[in-house]
């Protein structure tokens, strides 16, 4: 640093120049990396120094502003540091404040989270600034609350904008809250319904943290919200980030004799504070203790260790079964228990008494209701579910399919006919359990879609186990043991698993509306249409389904629900990976042209990073078709 002797006057715009221009070149880490630190020690306590630090970055030109500020905020190491450096600068500076304000909380969401303290940190630090930062949180909740917002925009932007309200949160005052209680009451109540009507995991627990974060603060007397969901890392960041951190200054380094002076002196408050608390608690006599023990503890308690718990039999017939779970002796709940626990075996290993009632017992468990709390009882109705549709698919397959499009059911019971309708398929295609009973280890496929779950990370995994499949690799390790053939019980059975799914999704009923606000069950359809395309590979049906699937994806490519986009991306796949390639450019050439043109547009401008990876793998999938077909036979 120069200094310039006999208080002459001088002008720092040229350096504000360079530094503008040195920024603008993406130089900021270097030049500010050394300056930062520079300008904070002299700025401490030296005002003068502090004028022209402000100064400094007020000379530079608006076009080169948005790099400066940037990097200044990127350098800093704390909101009160930035507060010296930059002073008043986005009051003064219209740039300064659109980047501040806008760009980098609004436009962007890649900065991490101390940028964001920082950022926000400086807002709340002086009054004259703290207007702006009631402003930012203000149009940070219109963006949050908005439903094409949470729609378009990808979770990360939604993950981001999360952090910044709850920053923003932390730093307002009571008269502040007071003076906007009513608009984050209302902006709490619409971001919540948007976040909640999602259909991925993630974007309905953010909004479930920053709904209670907001309650929070509104209602500091009164009772707050409450939202029941798994904590994990990311919902513990959020909620640390309603409280505010005191500022962590750096202490200079101590000489180690110092330093083991000081730990020395403070070593003794821990023993003083010990010995005084046990000094004021008071002691008491073994006798005098044992004679105010109260005269029935000296009874002995009874010797039940050998007592067994009576085990109540379970019905051996299907039809007892039947009428344990419907008739008069389903008032026994002891019965009925061990009933629906015993179910799926006794249907596994009565195959002929099954089908005699079948369809009427698939009815039974689909409104069945837990009357006790049994354990995983949700997952011993859905195997027993799935043993009766393995047992005798057709007709159990017509019923289950029939009554997903019909009225008086609730979204849980048409979900839960998906989720049989997945697993049964996975079952029946599999030939490793062909004559066979299923053991307990192999109930689970991994093939599955609970409420909640990531469809993208399995539809990676099945893809890539097809697609490792397909590879020829040359070794000299040991060879692989081939499982033994079976017939694909699949493959009779397929059409009427997936045909009657596809049909009725255009027409809502008075309280079903796939294309309307249930986007959360027509999500779950897609991945379902899709995974049956996937395990229909081989069979006689596949190019029929092929063609329909392709149809349905080309009606709904456009759905502005992530969820189903994904699926649908997931279906392009299945169809890839199952339909022959010859009956794909035999039957499909037109359609394949266009889906290529429609992928290439989604890997390019799709939000969501799930879809635009599934179409680039699709785009893979199609270029390695077209190479296969190129190959002339010799």
């Amino acid at each position: 640093v120069c200094f310039i002797p006999g208080g002459l006057d001088c002008s720092i715009s040229f350096v504000s120049h360079v530094l503008g221009k040195v920024c603008i070149h993406g130089r900021q880490k270097e030049i500010l990396g050394v300056l930062v630190p520079r300008l904070t020690e002299l700025t401490q306590s030296d005002c003068i120094w502090q004028r022209m630090c402000w100064r400094l970055v007020e000379c530079v030109p608006d076009r080169w502003m948005e790099a400066v500020v940037l990097g200044f905020v990127q350098q800093a190491p704390g909101a009160d540091v930035l507060s010296r450096l930059l002073g008043n600068l986005v009051v003064k500076n219209k740039k300064a404040q659109f980047v501040v304000t806008q760009k980098i909380l609004l436009l962007q969401y890649g900065h991490t989270t101390a940028l964001l303290q920082n950022l926000l940190g400086y807002l709340s630090l002086d009054s004259l600034r703290r207007p702006l930062l009631l402003r930012v949180l203000q149009e940070l909740l219109e963006a949050w609350s908005s439903s094409s917002a949470v729609k378009h925009s990808p979770a990360e932007q939604q993950l981001y904008i999360s952090k910044a309200i709850l920053i923003c949160l932390s730093h307002l005052k009571e008269p502040e809250i007071d003076s906007c209680r009513q608009e984050l009451m209302m902006s709490m109540m619409e971001g919540t319904k948007c976040h909640l009507d999602s259909s991925l995991p993630q974007l309905r627990r953010l909004g479930m943290v920053v709904a209670e974060s907001i309650s929070l603060k509104i209602n500091t007397e009164g009772p707050v919200l409450k939202f029941e969901y798994e904590d994990d890392d990311e919902t513990r960041e959020l909620k640390s980030l309603l409280v505010q951190t005191p500022s962590l200054f750096v202490v200079p380094s101590l000489p180690d004799d110092d330093r083991s002076e000081k730990a020395g002196a403070a070593l003794p408050l821990v023993p003083e504070s010990n010995e005084k608390s046990h000094t004021a608690a008071p002691v008491v006599p073994d006798e005098e203790s044992d004679a105010e023990l109260d005269s029935d503890d000296d009874l002995l308690p009874y010797d039940m260790s050998e007592d067994k718990e009576l085990e109540v039999k379970a019905p051996v017939y299907i039809r007892d079964c039947i009428e344990v779970l419907t008739g008069s002796k389903s008032e026994d709940v002891d019965k009925w228990e061990a009933t629906v626990k015993a179910l799926e075996s006794l249907v596994r290993k009565n195959p002929a008494a099954t089908r005699e009632v079948s369809v009427e017992l698939a009815k039974i468990l689909l409104h069945l209701e837990e009357k006790t709390c049994i354990e995983g009882f949700v997952e011993l109705r859905q195997r027993a579910q799935v043993a009766v549709l393995t047992t005798d698919p057709i007709p159990v397959a017509k019923y289950l399919t029939s009554q997903f499009y019909s009225l008086n059911y609730s979204l849980r019971q048409r979900m839960d006919i998906l989720d049989v309708l997945v697993l049964a398929a996975q079952e029946l295609s599999c030939p490793k359990f062909h004559g066979k009973t299923k053991p307990s280890g192999a109930q689970k496929p991994s093939i599955q879609l609970p409420l909640g779950s990531d469809s993208s990370k399995d539809w990676r995994r099945i893809v890539d186990e097809r697609i490792k499949s397909k590879t020829r690799r040359f070794n000299t390790g040991r060879s692989h043991v081939e499982l033994a053939s079976c017939p694909n019980q699949f493959n009779s059975v397929a059409g009427y698993f997936f045909f009657p799914l596809i049909q009725h999704f255009d027409r809502p009923l008075t309280t079903f509306d796939l294309l309307g606000e249930d986007h959360l069950v027509l999500g779950r359809l897609v991945h379902t249409l899709a995974i049956l395309m996937y395990l229909a590979v081989n069979t006689v049906a596949v190019t029929a389904m092929g063609k329909a699937l392709l149809e349905f994806v080309w009606a709904l490519r456009f759905h502005t629900d992530s969820y189903v986009r994904q699926g649908l991306l997931s279906c392009i796949s299945s169809l890839l990976l199952s339909v022959p390639a010859e009956q794909i450019l035999a039957d499909m050439t037109e359609e394949l042209l266009e889906t290529q043109s429609w992928l290439g547009d989604v890997m390019e401008k799709d939000p969501d990073g799930d879809c635009r990876r599934l179409a680039l793998q699709n785009l893979l999938l199609m270029e390695n078709l077209k190479k296969k077909l190129e190959v002339v036979p010799s």
